[in-house]
């Protein structure tokens, strides 16, 4: 897997509240610059961010391999994609690069719910439209 697989791409630069004590990014960080891809993701598609109402987007499963470090004041390129899109759910792929080397790879599930703390709710056929589109799925 390479950057340039991905359609899309969002650079988030490297901030102190980002790292720990030694400026290198703290693990728990690289969540939040996949979550930030992944909100920047939807807008340029024209899906609200958080899900339409009735499909509101939770985290079902969040895996991350940690390939190398980043350190306050680098610039991380992340890639984000989907590679699958089902009834009620769908799958996004992450690639964090700094200086064209991988930082961090990710997968994600994310469950279409009806309300927070809700039921499952399928899949709109609009969205599902716009990101088979863009991806070429």
């Amino acid at each position: 897997m390479e950057i340039d697989d991905f359609r899309f791409r969002l650079d988030v630069e490297v901030e102190i509240g980002d790292t720990d004590l030694g400026g290198v990014v703290y693990y728990g960080r690289y969540a939040r610059f996949v979550d930030a891809a992944a909100v920047a993701y939807r807008r340029q598609l024209g899906i609200p961010p958080l899900g339409p109402d009735g499909h509101l987007f939770v985290v079902r499963r969040l895996e991350i391999d940690y390939l190398s470090s980043a350190r306050f004041g680098d610039t991380v390129q992340v890639g984000v994609r989907t590679t699958k899109v089902g009834h009620t759910s769908h799958e996004l792929e992450a690639l964090l690069v700094r200086d064209g080397r991988p930082v961090a790879s990710a997968r994600a599930v994310i469950v279409g719910v009806d309300g927070y703390g809700g039921r499952p709710s399928r899949f709109p056929a609009g969205l599902a439209d716009a990101i088979r589109a863009f991806e070429g799925l």
